[in-house]
């Protein structure tokens, strides 16, 4: 067994090599990846983020509100937010440094902004799940707009509108339900380009983390590399045991 990778930098994955042998003394490689907090950036602080920053607080989100106005922008209209940004969107949407691991949903009180946006996170790194609000009509005027301007039709193929899951939702809290089950499904999807036995998780477990990074003795690590029927933990979940019995993580119920 080897560490690789553990130190979490720049928002990127710290990795956990893995290597053994089975019965046959095949030698096989399984890396666990400790994914940073998801963290979720809601473009507009109007009647809909409010519900779907409570939902994402409380299921794992790091939430992050953007609004140019102080009266939409500020922590008693976002208690749950872990961060709430007050400035234009140019200016915050640069200084957040969006990576390939966040969620944006861009859900602004207007076309205008929406375009202003769009047009600031394209130019930039694309983020795992870029959602976008409003109607069909005004979507399509501005992405042909938005080609005409020179960006890429890949690119703007990526925004997910209309936003959300088609659940028939009406009400802002039904709106913040839809988009929160996409962004429940983006999170929970398996990249196609990850090895077969490549092993990860959508929790990031800070406290194991820490535990590798901070101490070099010795410890046995235990892995759960295939599971069968329910269980309570997922595949990867890792427990690691020092000379002590100290444990820290579980890979068991």
């Amino acid at each position: 067994m080897r560490f690789h990778n553990l130190a979490m930098e720049g928002g990127a994955p710290a990795e956990l090599v893995l290597s053994t042998r089975d019965d046959r003394g095949v030698e096989k490689t399984y890396t666990r990846a400790f994914l940073p907090p998801c963290r979720l950036i809601l473009l507009g602080g109007g009647h809909v983020s409010q519900p779907l920053c409570r939902y994402a607080a409380d299921l794992e989100f790091g939430v992050t509100v953007v609004d140019d106005r102080p009266s939409f922008a500020n922590a008693a209209r976002f208690p749950d937010a872990a961060h709430i940004v007050c400035d234009s969107f140019v200016k915050a949407i640069s200084e957040l440094a969006i990576t390939p691991y966040d969620y944006v949903c861009v859900i602004t009180r207007g076309h205008r902004y929406d375009a202003v946006c769009l047009r600031q996170i394209l130019a930039g790194v694309m983020p795992r799940y870029l959602g976008l609000i409003g109607s069909k009509r005004r979507t399509i005027e501005l992405f042909h707009l938005l080609e005409e301007e020179g960006f890429a039709h890949d690119l703007i193929e990526r925004v997910h509108t209309p936003i959300g899951l088609p659940i028939g939702a009406e009400t802002p809290k039904e709106i913040a339900i839809s988009i929160l089950a996409e962004l429940i499904q983006q999170r929970s999807s398996r990249s196609t380009e990850r090895e077969a036995e490549r092993l990860a998780l959508t929790s990031h477990e800070p406290e194991l983390l820490a535990y590798l990074l901070a101490n070099r003795e010795p410890c046995a690590l235990a892995v759960v590399i295939e599971k069968s029927g329910s269980t309570p933990v997922p595949t990867g979940a890792v427990m690691a045991v020092n000379q002590r019995g100290g444990i820290v993580g579980a890979a068991s119920g």
